[in-house]
């Protein structure tokens, strides 16, 4: 019999400066590691220069938290000093291995395209995902984020390399 995944609904706030270490420690676990292309071990300070730096080159970063604890993180990374590609961000997530599967990411992506459609007048958010992580692609597809096609051999994961898929979402009416 299969085990029932309790389902959270956590607050979804900017992650600062003092949240260097939670993302440290987000960033710790293998699942996230092997999801995503940061490199494992990081450390709090390499996190702390970044959500310094962030606001400044056009870095929102968010945080999702249950009960105040934080056990995700997603930066929607926009060009407002490229003036021909500032409609455009990357967006790049994780979720803590031990909270992957319970609504956490589902609660990230839609804050950060509320982001994009209400408050950032982004056109486009696209992203980058290894092409064998199959419950991050249904997220992403079920917020309209369509396959452009793969990179082969984009990175490397556990000393091999491996395709990437691209993918985008065009705001709602912006097509």
């Amino acid at each position: 019999m299969e085990s029932q995944v309790k389902r959270v609904n956590p607050t979804i706030r900017r992650a600062t400066v003092e949240d260097a270490e939670a993302v440290a420690k987000i960033f710790e676990g293998p699942r996230v590691i092997r999801g995503t292309i940061q490199l494992p071990y990081p450390s709090a300070d390499i996190w702390r220069k970044r959500l310094q730096e962030g606001p400044s080159t056009g870095v929102v970063s968010l945080l999702a938290c249950v009960e105040e604890e934080p056990v995700g993180v997603l930066g929607l990374h926009t060009h407002p000093d490229q003036p021909r590609i500032r409609h455009v961000a990357s967006l790049g997530m994780a979720v803590r291995d031990d909270w992957q599967g319970r609504g956490i990411g589902k609660a990230l992506m839609r804050s950060a395209l509320e982001m994009a459609d209400q408050w950032l007048a982004l056109i486009r958010v696209e992203l980058t995902v290894f092409i064998d992580n199959e419950p991050a692609i249904r997220l992403y597809e079920s917020f309209g984020f369509k396959m452009e096609g793969t990179l082969c051999r984009a990175a490397l994961r556990d000393g091999e390399h491996i395709d990437v898929l691209m993918m985008a979402r065009l705001a709602p009416g912006k097509r």
